[in-house]
C-alpha cells in the first residue's frame, strides 16, 4: 500500500522515537558554547540533516533565555522551483502539533467555569456513544486528550478518506469496538480530538475553528497561520506554502516524491482538524512553543492560567520507559525526562509534512523543526538533540549518523524480506466483475456503496461525497482503491468455495480502513444486483 508510510509515520508520533544516547553512557559534560558558536556548529548540521534525508525543505527556529537566536529556512518550498527558498513566512501543515491547540482552548474554557475536565463527555453531548455503554456514560473531558479511551492505536484515522465528515465520525464512535481496557493503556488516536470539539463548540457557540482563531492565534499574534484543507491549499496557491512531498523506502533507498492534488488529502486534513489541521509558518510556531515555555502569558499577559497550563504539561500515562528514561504523555504532549534534562515536545504527521514542537523550562530554551516531506521523526530528532546537548555543555553527539546508518541497516533488511516474499507469492484469479457489481449498505452514518462495472474495469462509490474511484486488483476476491491519498484494500464476501465465474455473486464486502482495521468494523451487505 503507497500509503503505508503514512501508518508508520504516524506510529513514530506515538513514541519518544529516537532517544538520546543513554544515561549511563552520558559523557563529561565539557566546556559550555556561546550562543553564536552553538548557531553556527547547529546551521550545517540542519543542512547536512536535510540532504541525508533527501527533504526538499526545512523551517527552523531556536529561542533562549527570550532571544530568537535562528529562525531560518533551509532548502526550497518546490524542487521544481530552486528560486523559491523556505522562508520563516512559508506554511507549513503542522499535523498533531495541532492537538495541543485543542486542548489549549479547552483549558480556557476551564478558566472561564464553562466546564471541567473531570466533566463527563455525556453530560455535555446527549448524543455521544461509544461500544461500550459504562464508558459512554463514564469517559471524562480528560480522556479525550489523553489517548485512553480504549479506542486501538489510530483506529478511525482513514475514515475521512472516503468523504466522510466530523459528524460521520462522531456518530461511528459507538461501531468501534475497544482495543483495551478504558483507561488501561496508552493508544495514540485522532478521532477523539472530534467529540473534544463538538464540546468547545457547545459550550461556546461558535466553531472549532473560530475558537482556535479567537482564544489562541489572536492573543499570541500568529497572524500568517491558517486552518483545515481548504485554508492550506489557498496558501499552497499562492505561493504561501511548501508543497508537501511523501517519503517512501523503496529497494532499501529512500524515494522522495511531490504530491499533487488528490493524493494531498486536504479533505481529511479539515475532517481531522482538532487532531491535526493548523497549518502555520516558524515564525507563527515559534510562538505557540514560547506560549507554553511562558507557562501561558504572552508579554506581561496571562492567556490561560498557569495553574491549567501546569495540568497540560503534567504527565497522564507512561507511553514508554527504560532504566534510565521515562516518557510520559500529558493533554497533547510528550514528556521525556532523561539524567540530562526534560523535554517537552511534539510530533506531527500529515500526507507530506512533519513536525516537531519542544520547549526545555530549565535552560529556558525553544524551538520548532518543520519539514515538507513525511520523512520520519529521526532527523528531527537529531536536530533537537544536538541542539539541547550543545546548551547543556556535552560533546557534539552525532545524532543523524547514528539514526541514518538505523534506517539503511532495516531498509536493507525489509527489502530482502519484501523481496522474498513477492518471490514466493501467489496471486489468485479475480472472480467475474459482473458478480461483485452492486449497490452494498451499511447502517447510518455509513450509506450505502455502489460498484459498477464499465468497459472492463471496476469502479466503486462510497461515502458522503460522492467520489468514485477504480477499483485494482490484488488477489482472489481483495482489491484495493484510493481515495484522499488513501488506499483501502476490499475484500468481496462469497460464500465459501463460491468466487469462481459459475458460482453465486458477493453477498457482501469487508474494508479495511487502517492496517487491520477491518476487524473494528462490520460489514457492508449486498442489498441490489
Amino acid at each position: 500500500m503507497k500509503r503505508l508510510v503514512i501508518s508508520l509515520a504516524l506510529l513514530a508520533a506515538i513514541l519518544p522515537a529516537a532517544f538520546a544516547q543513554t544515561s549511563k553512557n552520558i559523557p563529561e559534560r565539557v566546556q559550555v558554547l556561546s550562543d553564536e558558536e552553538i548557531v553556527a556548529n547547529l546551521d550545517s548540521y540542519i543542512e547536512k540533516v536535510r540532504t541525508d534525508w533527501k527533504i526538499p525543505g526545512m523551517g527552523v527556529t531556536l529561542m533562549k533565555d527570550g532571544n530568537i537566536l535562528l529562525m531560518k529556512g533551509y532548502g526550497v518550498k518546490d524542487s521544481t522551483r530552486m528560486d523559491d527558498p523556505v522562508d520563516e513566512n512559508t506554511i507549513f501543515q503542522i499535523g498533531s502539533v495541532s492537538k495541543s491547540f485543542t486542548a489549549a482552548v479547552i483549558a480556557s474554557l476551564v478558566d472561564e467555569g464553562l466546564l471541567k475536565w473531570d466533566d463527563t463527555v455525556k453530560s455535555i453531548l446527549p448524543d455521544f456513544e461509544m461500544y461500550d455503554p459504562w464508558v459512554t456514560e463514564n469517559l471524562q473531558v480528560k480522556d479525550l486528550t489523553s489517548h485512553r479511551t480504549g479506542l486501538g492505536g489510530q483506529v478511525g484515522t482513514y475514515i475521512p478518506n472516503m468523504g466522510y465528515d466530523r459528524d460521520d465520525v462522531y456518530k461511528m464512535l459507538k461501531f468501534i469496538r475497544p482495543a483495551y481496557t478504558f483507561r488501561g493503556d496508552y493508544q495514540y488516536n485522532n478521532i477523539t480530538f472530534i467529540p473534544a470539539a463538538k464540546i468547545i463548540e457547545k459550550v461556546t457557540g461558535k466553531s472549532w475553528e473560530e475558537n482556535v482563531r479567537e482564544r489562541l492565534f489572536e492573543p499570541l499574534g500568529m497572524t500568517l497561520s491558517t486552518l483545515n484543507g481548504e485554508g492550506f491549499s489557498e496558501a499552497l496557491k499562492e505561493g504561501r506554502a511548501a508543497l508537501p512531498y511523501e517519503f517512501i523506502r523503496k529497494d532499501g533507498q529512500m524515494q522522495v516524491n511531490p504530491l499533487y492534488g488528490d493524493e494531498q488529502a486536504l479533505w481529511w486534513l479539515t475532517v481531522i482538524g482538532p487532531a491535526g489541521a493548523v497549518c502555520c509558518p516558524p515564525v507563527d510556531l515559534l510562538k505557540w512553543a514560547k506560549f507554553h515555555l511562558d507557562n501561558g502569558k504572552v508579554g506581561d499577559k496571562q492567556i490561560i492560567s498557569e495553574k491549567q497550563m501546569n495540568y497540560l504539561h503534567r504527565g497522564v500515562t507512561i507511553t514508554s520507559q527504560g532504566a534510565d528514561y521515562t516518557n510520559l504523555y500529558a493533554h497533547c504532549w510528550f514528556v521525556e525526562q532523561t539524567r540530562k534534562c526534560r523535554i517537552y515536545y511534539h510530533t506531527g504527521t500529515t500526507w507530506g509534512m512533519t513536525t516537531l514542537c519542544f520547549f526545555v523550562p530549565e535552560l529556558d530554551i525553544c524551538g520548532t523543526i518543520q519539514v515538507n516531506s513525511e520523512a520520519p521523526s529521526d532527523p528531527r530528532h537529531a536536530i533537537m538533540r544536538r541542539a539541547l546537548d550543545m546548551f547543556l555543555g556535552y560533546p557534539t553527539y552525532d545524532y543523524n549518523a547514528e539514526y541514518l546508518k538505523d534506517w539503511y541497516d532495516t531498509a536493507a533488511k525489509r527489502a530482502e524480506a519484501e523481496a522474498k516474499a513477492a518471490s514466493e507469492k501467489v496471486v489468485e484469479p479475480s472472480p467475474e466483475l459482473k458478480k461483485i457489481a452492486g449497490k452494498y449498505t451499511k447502517e447510518a452514518p455509513f450509506g450505502d456503496a455502489t460498484v459498477t462495472v464499465k468497459k472492463g474495469k471496476a469502479y466503486i462509490e462510497i461515502g458522503h461525497k460522492g467520489w468514485k474511484r477504480e477499483l485494482k486488483h490484488v488477489s482472489g476476491n481483495k482489491f484495493n482503491f484510493r481515495m484522499d491519498g488513501w488506499g483501502f484494500d476490499i475484500t468481496f464476501l462469497f460464500e465459501e468455495g463460491t468466487a469462481g465465474s459459475s458460482m453465486k455473486s458477493a453477498y457482501g464486502f469487508s474494508i479495511a480502513w487502517g492496517e487491520g482495521e477491518e476487524k473494528y468494523f462490520g460489514d457492508w451487505k449486498r442489498t441490489q444486483q
